[in-house]
């Protein structure tokens, strides 16, 4: 049967129905014409194109091999088992608590302290490796903050050159189980709520923390540039989560020019911002032992990349939504103008900047509350606080990626409503009576 075209009818008095009636029928489609696909490819696939040979000529191929120093998380580590626990006169074992009868009672495990003066020594037997089956103690004060309980699995630190009773120590509890858990119940609830996307979305995410394992990680380690490192991996997670949970579409394509123009504008006030702040990256023990380990790497460089990896996720929920809202407003009012659809999708998007910003803010500051809590404790005054390396390093980065996601709201929302109006008019102008393209009707079903 021949379908039905703006010839058969009326286009004022049957255009709008047979618009909804395609959109009903076949869901929300990209009002995008082909001509249109073909000017964002021209954009996007040189981008790929570049992505993908940065990553051929950065690939680090595995990172590079040392012997463990021994110090912080530079240690060889074995797995361990608690098999006996003692309760113990604290003076009789020369480990007298620091703090008498700590208030709360309650330890790291959950299981009650013991009383005032009585100490536990916990009886450890290494599980794996040459000494396995070999027993050594832990003495437990009572304030300390980590319980042992028997049967419970540790993690031990072994030092190889060191007397035979002081090879190996405890370091960690074993935490397998209960993340293993979490990550199951997580991926259940992304599977049943987000359906087929939202098992997307978790191969998306395991290919993405492939990238920065396997790429990113090793390749600052071998020396690259930390900063152009960033740049291509977090290019490549970007193109990979972006197509693979929403779909290789005009409206995808849109978000991620929004996101790429976005982590521009933080890469260059990153870099403008700590360069101006002489933030040096330098502030903990674990950054201390990297550049120890690896005097290649450049710390600062590292700042500015944990800056742009850390607000890609953000960017991307940003982008993505903004991009829908126009399209769906569209969708909505086929007539509207550039300037309406601008307009409405930016008090959507004004909702979002409030609350993505407050969280990114929140979210900083709970990682910080350690360091906040010991300012405090200081009594330091707010400046003193706000421009001392370690406060202004997490405020530069909080600020930084806050522009961006600010940024990429206007930048986003615009070149959306840009591409489906340029379409649409484009489309009209094309249109002529008895055409195939002719009426709203028409402009709707060439849409993809």
């Amino acid at each position: 049967m021949r379908g039905v075209t703006s010839s058969d009818r009326s286009p004022q008095s049957h255009s709008h129905s047979h618009a909804h009636s395609h959109a009903h029928s076949h869901g929300p489609a990209a009002p995008v014409s082909a001509h249109l696909r073909k000017v964002i490819a021209a954009v996007l696939i040189p981008f790929a194109v570049a992505v993908v040979a940065g990553l051929i000529v950065l690939w680090p191929g595995g990172a590079p091999s040392h012997k463990p120093s021994g110090l912080g998380l530079d240690q060889q580590t074995r797995a361990g088992r608690v098999v006996k626990i003692e309760e113990v006169d604290c003076a009789k074992v020369g480990a007298l608590p620091q703090q008498q009868g700590r208030p709360g009672g309650q330890g790291g495990s959950g299981a009650p302290a013991p009383p005032p003066g009585s100490c536990e020594t916990a009886t450890i037997e290494v599980a794996e490796g040459p000494d396995k089956g070999k027993t050594f103690t832990e003495i437990v004060r009572p304030d300390s903050s980590r319980r042992y309980s028997v049967g419970q699995k540790v993690v031990l630190t072994h030092a190889p050159k060191a007397p035979e009773n002081l090879r190996y120590s405890v370091t960690d509890v074993d935490r397998t189980m209960p993340m293993v858990i979490l990550a199951a119940l997580f991926a259940l609830a992304v599977v049943v709520v987000g359906r087929l996307r939202g098992l997307f979305a978790l191969i998306a995410l395991v290919i993405s923390f492939g990238v920065l394992t396997m790429f990113i990680l090793p390749a600052i380690l071998q020396g690259s540039n930390p900063l152009l490192v960033a740049v291509v991996g977090g290019s490549a997670i970007m193109l990979i989560a972006l197509y693979m949970c929403h779909g290789l579409s005009a409206r995808t394509s849109v978000a991620v020019l929004g996101t790429l123009t976005s982590l521009v504008v933080i890469g260059l006030l990153g870099s403008l911002f700590m360069d101006w702040a002489h933030l040096t990256g330098n502030t903990d023990d674990q950054t201390a032992l990297v550049h120890g380990l690896y005097p290649q790497i450049e710390i600062q460089g590292l700042l500015l990349a944990g800056i742009i990896i850390g607000s890609l996720g953000v960017l991307d929920d940003v982008t993505v939504t903004q991009t829908s809202a126009v399209w769906e407003l569209k969708e909505a009012d086929p007539s509207a103008s550039w300037r309406k659809l601008y307009g409405s999708a930016m008090r959507i998007g004004r909702d979002h900047i409030a609350s993505v910003v407050n969280t990114l803010v929140l979210a900083y500051a709970g990682a910080s509350l350690p360091l906040l809590l010991l300012f405090t404790i200081a009594d330091a005054g707010v400046g003193a606080v706000a421009t001392s390396e370690l406060v202004a390093e997490e405020i530069v980065r909080t600020l930084v990626g806050s522009i961006g996601l600010v940024a990429s709201v206007p930048v986003t929302t615009a070149l959306a409503a840009l591409v489906v109006s340029a379409d649409r008019q484009s489309a009209k102008g094309k249109g002529k009576p008895g055409a195939r393209t002719g009426g709203k009707g028409g402009r709707r079903r060439r849409a993809k």
